[in-house]
């Protein structure tokens, strides 16, 4: 969850960060990157709502 907070408060977007994660799928496995998708969700609605 932190490296996810740290890239898009480094100015990089999410289309960015969804696209990165696609690429390492290959490696890692679909149910690894479900995992991870499913936890920069998590952070996206944290963001969201973080005044």
């Amino acid at each position: 969850m932190c490296r996810i907070r740290a890239v898009l408060t480094n100015d990089l977007g999410r289309d960015e960060i969804e696209e990165i994660l696609l690429q390492t799928a290959i490696y890692g496995g679909v149910s690894s990157t479900n995992t991870v998708f499913k936890t920069a969700q998590e952070v996206y609605r944290e963001t969201d709502t973080t005044p």
